[in-house]
């Protein structure tokens, strides 16, 4: 009988069991696969082995009762089946192609990543990517500036950097795709679940041209709490996030709010003073979190200078702390 810690030969196979089983953004995990590499934590997940003494017991007993029931050897083949079918490639952290920005978060790095596409992408320098994002309800303005702003970066071979959504994230893929630029598009779930379903056709484009990535394997739905993990990809992978429009809840604050955490600019655009569809952005410029982004020229400034300060205190207000983390609120 083929059993999990059987496919968790070596760090390769046992990471992409654990990315195929358990949740993304868990520094439990993180702790346990910097303490004892990734075979070690898989057995232990799977309940067997005594837990290391460099780790909380109390915690450490906490995630294992929690992940133990999800660590079955039928989801993994399932997953690499799938990634074979789609012709994916997977990357950990020891490959060449893997993207040194995500080291930055520590112990909620991904686990492992799928891709469809150009991953050279992911071997430019930090400074060469932004992402940019933003409201799914956007408005004509923020489509527009969003529009004028990608392929601007675009012609000045930037990658741009968003999450497929709705609104200002699609906007910013079609304006890099029609300018013949490149640009990468975090998925929240698995890449045979291109998501939302209406951006469909964009996103296999993106596949086709530039480059789809996930910490999630096949077969993998979105969820609220996977939005959320989401996030912290999209502001480590790039030297600057722009914000375009957002409500003054809006999950691109989120975006801002986790990018700033790694010392990382951001920007925003402002809009009109009546509007809802800008009074994040507006909160985030008067606040002293964003700098001032009306062209490409201030997006280029804002990439190629160093990071500005203010980002940690509204990572703390935003509710992006270590426990806000665990228990999924955020902006």
């Amino acid at each position: 009988m083929v059993t999990i810690t059987s496919l968790a030969k070596d760090e390769r196979s046992a990471r992409v069991a654990l990315a195929s089983t358990l949740e993304p953004d868990d520094a439990v995990t993180g702790r346990l696969l910097a303490a004892v590499g990734a075979v070690e934590t898989v057995r232990l997940a799977a309940g067997a082995g005594a837990l290391p003494k460099n780790v909380d017991a109390v915690e450490a007993r906490l995630w294992r009762n929690k992940v133990a029931p999800r660590m079955d050897a039928r989801t993994v083949t399932q997953a690499l089946a799938e990634t074979d079918r789609l012709g994916l490639r997977i990357l950990i952290p020891s490959d060449d192609e893997w993207p040194t920005a995500l080291n930055d978060l520590g112990n909620r790095a991904p686990t492992a990543l799928w891709l469809r596409g150009a991953v050279s992408y992911l071997t430019a320098p930090l400074n060469d990517r932004v992402t940019i994002t933003g409201a799914r309800a956007a408005t004509s303005y923020g489509e527009h500036v969003t529009g004028e702003l990608a392929s601007n970066l675009t012609h000045a071979e930037r990658i741009i950097v968003a999450g497929g959504a709705y609104g200002i994230d699609a906007a910013a893929h079609r304006a890099a795709l029609a300018t013949g630029g490149q640009t990468l598009a975090v998925m929240v779930g698995g890449l045979d679940r291109l998501y939302p379903s209406g951006n469909r056709e964009l996103l296999a484009r993106v596949g086709d041209l530039g480059l789809l990535a996930s910490e999630m394997p096949p077969g993998s739905a979105p969820t609220k709490w996977r939005f959320l993990a989401r996030n912290r990809i999209l502001g480590a992978l790039s030297g600057a996030t722009v914000v375009v429009e957002a409500g003054y809840r809006s999950s691109s604050l989120n975006v801002a709010a986790r990018a700033t955490q790694l010392g990382r600019p951001v920007g925003a655009v402002p809009g009109p003073v009546t509007s809802a569809a800008s009074s994040g952005t507006h909160r985030l410029l008067r606040e002293g979190i964003a700098s001032l982004i009306t062209d490409a020229t201030d997006v280029t400034a804002l990439l190629d200078s160093p990071a500005g300060g203010g980002g940690q205190a509204f990572a703390r207000e935003s509710g992006i702390t270590p426990s806000a983390h665990r228990e999924g609120r955020a902006l």
